[in-house]
């Protein structure tokens, strides 16, 4: 902390703040986002100016440049953005994507089939976060649009089932990440009991993730559109604008693209398969070479998320154009020009979702810089709480570092080392394993809320909806499973029982399904009903 920030730890919270209030209220995201950047660098140089200029540069060059080397996580990502709006733009043209809505509409008739689709697809490719976020919404999508779901409820969809799915599977890039932190936790209690069971135990424990994982089935079974998502559904169903013709939609490709026709599923089918065995297999080859075994964990814990995306990437867009070149040779409107515009498009496709990740990240680093986590984090060890009690309120803490710094990860690697250092000094064994899936649910529900989240971006980009609109029609479902979680772990401080903490939880989850259906109609109901209600 600086001078000021010391005299004054509570500022460290005004950044992330301001930038969070100004998106909401003005829904301009790259001026909230920079207002907030630069207010946390003026903090960290005692309010110069100058020195707080340097810092916003040195912020954003580490983004491409880190430790003399280029900072190949983030290129690798910002790389990928570009070569999945490529390929969509291929599989487009080349009659892929209007082949596969039409196939699909034969067999996915109704609506809530075209949604479960993308929360079927979302929990089966749980190995990445990121990876999840933009795949599911490129295949989804031509079906959900057939069906006129709105892109803001696409989004929800991706979104509560990439990041909440991962965290509670020990396969997957997430649950290796938190066993690495865990190992010297659990050594350090008196359990005998395995990195991976300890993941477990707390994964049962992770209340908002499998609150937001059921809360989507709950929601596309039960038809329930909440406060903004209402008006995004109603405009869908009554109109057909699946968003706000005005707004800036990331990973929207130009409405004059040529398509050829008659396309063939293969021309998506092929790419997207290649995509996904190339994650998986640049996952597999990045862990083995750096972990130096086969085991699957050690892979998944040494492995590099952001150059499988890559390796992905480039086996999907071969692919793409493959078929683009086969299925177009003999069609005159499709000439070389085209093929270049094919690039062009792609590229531009997804240039406002990296307009937004870049100063997001940057704010992630100030804000780190400026220790708003650490802060945070010292009042869960300054407070004289009952071992039974710091579930709870590890949780909120946890929810409000990771929505305060869009991430999630950077929650988990800090809070877990506390809170597990304050179980073990109050050798409370039996509490460990609650209280560390609470710091992995708070963490979890903090970046599924924030704007400025990676994911939270990425999910609406894959889903080619507005980031602000999918923030705010989002909130209202991130809150009711947060206070569902909330409500778990009560149960469980009273009780000191995990097993009744979740039935606590199952019990708010369907008095939550019981009131929605008795204050609200669904939207389909009522724009057949000619309501207005709707």
């Amino acid at each position: 902390m600086t001078d000021l920030t010391t005299s004054y730890p509570l500022l460290t919270l005004a950044p992330p703040v301001l930038a969070l209030t100004l998106v909401i209220l003005t829904r301009k995201v790259l001026i909230s986002l920079g207002a907030g950047v630069l207010a946390a660098a003026l903090l960290i140089q005692d309010l110069n100016p100058l020195d707080a200029l340097l810092t916003v540069w040195q912020a954003f060059a580490a983004i491409f440049w880190a430790d003399g080397a280029v900072n190949t996580w983030s290129v690798y990502i910002l790389l990928f953005l570009l070569l999945l709006g490529v390929i969509a733009a291929f599989v487009l043209m080349s009659g892929g994507t209007t082949a596969f809505a039409a196939w699909a509409m034969r067999r996915i008739r109704k609506r809530p089939g075209s949604m479960i689709l993308p929360a079927v697809l979302g929990i089966a490719i749980f190995i990445d976060d990121y990876f999840n976020a933009l795949a599911v919404g490129q295949i989804s999508r031509p079906v959900t649009d057939q069906h006129r779901v709105s892109r803001a409820k696409l989004a929800y969809i991706i979104d509560s089932t990439s990041a909440p799915v991962s965290v509670l599977s020990p396969f997957s890039s997430w649950g290796a990440y938190i066993m690495g932190i865990l190992a010297p936790i659990i050594a350090a209690s008196t359990l005998s009991i395995s990195s991976v069971q300890a993941f477990l135990g707390a994964a049962v424990a992770n209340f908002y993730a499998i609150a937001a994982a059921l809360m989507v089935w709950l929601v596309i079974v039960f038809r329930i559109d909440l406060g903004p998502m209402r008006k995004e559904e109603r405009r869908a169903l009554v109109d057909g604008h699946l968003f706000d013709p005005e707004d800036t939609v990331p990973g929207r490709l130009s409405d004059d693209l040529p398509v050829h026709e008659p396309g063939t599923r293969r021309a998506l089918f092929v790419p997207f398969l290649l995509l996904v065995l190339g994650v998986f297999a640049g996952i597999v080859w990045t862990g083995r070479r750096a972990a130096g075994t086969w085991n699957i964990i050690d892979i998944l814990a040494e492995t590099d998320a952001s150059a499988a995306l890559v390796v992905g990437g480039v086996l999907g867009l071969a692919a793409a154009v493959y078929y683009y070149l086969r299925n177009t040779r003999r069609d005159p409107a499709f000439t070389g020009s085209m093929f270049a515009r094919g690039w062009l498009e792609g590229v531009k496709s997804m240039l406002p979702a990296i307009a937004i990740l870049l100063p997001a990240w940057m704010l992630g680093d100030v804000v780190s810089q400026l220790g708003t986590g650490d802060y945070l984090g010292h009042l869960v060890e300054v407070s004289n709480i009952s071992a039974g009690w710091l579930a709870p309120v590890v949780f909120l803490i946890a929810g409000a570092m990771a929505f305060a710094t869009g991430t999630s990860w950077g929650s988990f690697g800090l809070l877990l080392p506390i809170a597990g250092g304050i179980i073990n000094s109050m050798d409370e064994p039996a509490l460990l394993l609650p209280v560390l899936g609470a710091v992995l649910a708070g963490a979890v529900a903090g970046d599924h809320a924030s704007p400025i989240s990676d994911t939270t971006i990425l999910s609406a980009t894959g889903s080619s909806c507005n980031v602000i609109t999918h923030v705010i029609t989002q909130l209202p479902y991130v809150a009711s499973a947060a206070v569902c979680a909330a409500l778990g772990y009560v149960a469980l401080a009273l009780t000191g029982s995990t097993v009744i903490g979740l039935s606590a939880l199952a019990v708010a989850l369907v008095a939550f399904v019981v009131v929605m259906r008795m204050v609200s109609t669904p939207v389909g109901d009522a724009v057949r009903a000619g309501t207005t209600a709707a």
